[in-house]
């Protein structure tokens, strides 16, 4: 079981995952970066000025970076290209498809200000479906860092990753949740519980740990499972704890079909042993607001979650 680091510092993740890459960097010649006129944004001033030789500028056209990013590959780089979440999944998708994923190019593609992040920019700017779609390309390893110490050490397991790697990172500082250790395809077990088993990931477990707290003291037994790996899912961590509680409840910052709580849902479908709830967006775009706002018109801010979960799990054990 892994116990939760609290801290009252936050930090900025975008800044904090350009400096990890440039401190991988300085260790591993083979790491490149490719910018799509937002390099600084994604935290990467720091290696522009460290590696000006490494750092390919290549304007606003993210299907070009990504087919610049495979050639890389090709030549035994390792490229990190990031910018805006749906500018590297959707805008560039079949590029993301056919140069990296079927051809199996060693390139990591980071999505920032994912999910609602970029809140008064609206739906253009939104990311609610790149897990989804993401997860439809073989092969692809899809990673969404909980925290500061997940984003620094997701980074280098990243870059370690043999394979195409797709991140979602948000925007907006962040605190420390856990201690700094990332393993692909390994979720944490932050609490065990025998009532209901509570499954979230991203920066969605900001607010769920904080609701998880509330049922606690409700009197509400949570098992709860975080996870920084979407694809692969820790299907034996998850699995277990199912089978145990009967009842799971997933918890994401993405529409409603296709991220979390369908790849838990296909697993649990497949293997028996419970029944799945998810949280999430409603499947309609969402227009602008604070981000603060927004998470709770859509029901994922700690208040909300603690009576979303609270009314599921008295639902669920209504014969």
């Amino acid at each position: 079981m892994s116990n939760p680091t609290p801290s009252n510092q936050t930090y900025d993740p975008r800044k904090e995952f350009g400096r990890a890459v440039a401190e991988v960097a300085e260790d591993d010649e083979r790491v490149v970066v490719i910018s799509t006129d937002s390099g600084k944004s994604s935290g990467f001033g720091d290696f522009l000025k460290a590696h000006p030789e490494r750092y390919f500028e290549v304007g606003i056209e993210e299907q070009g970076a990504t087919g610049l990013a495979a050639g890389l590959a090709t030549t035994g780089k390792i490229p990190v290209f990031c910018a805006i979440a749906p500018f590297v999944t959707a805008r560039n998708y079949e590029q993301f498809r056919n140069d990296i994923g079927y051809m199996e190019q060693n390139v990591k593609i980071v999505g920032r200000n994912g999910g609602m992040t970029y809140a008064d920019l609206g739906s253009t700017h939104h990311s609610l479906e790149d897990y989804a779609i993401i997860r439809m390309i073989p092969g692809v390893t899809i990673l969404a860092p909980q925290d500061y110490s997940e984003i620094r050490a997701g980074v280098k397991a990243m870059i370690e990753h043999d394979g195409p790697v797709y991140m979602r990172i948000g925007a907006g500082n962040v605190p420390v949740l856990f201690e700094e250790d990332f393993e692909i395809g390994k979720g944490r077990h932050v609490r065990r519980g025998s009532q209901v088993t509570i499954v979230s990931a991203g920066y969605q477990t900001i607010e769920t740990m904080k609701a998880v707290d509330a049922l606690v003291a409700d009197g509400i037994d949570v098992d709860l499972i975080c996870l920084g790996t979407i694809v692969p899912l820790d299907e034996q961590l998850v699995l277990e704890s199912a089978r145990r509680t009967g009842h799971v409840i997933t918890v994401e910052e993405h529409y409603d079909r296709g991220g979390l709580g369908g790849i838990v849902s296909e697993l649990i479908a497949h293997e028996g042993g419970a029944v799945v709830d998810i949280i999430a967006v409603p499947h309609t775009f969402v227009h602008t607001g604070t981000y603060a706002g927004l998470q709770q018109q859509h029901g994922l801010d700690a208040a909300s979650l603690r009576t979303r979960i609270t009314d599921l799990v008295a639902r669920r054990a209504t014969p």
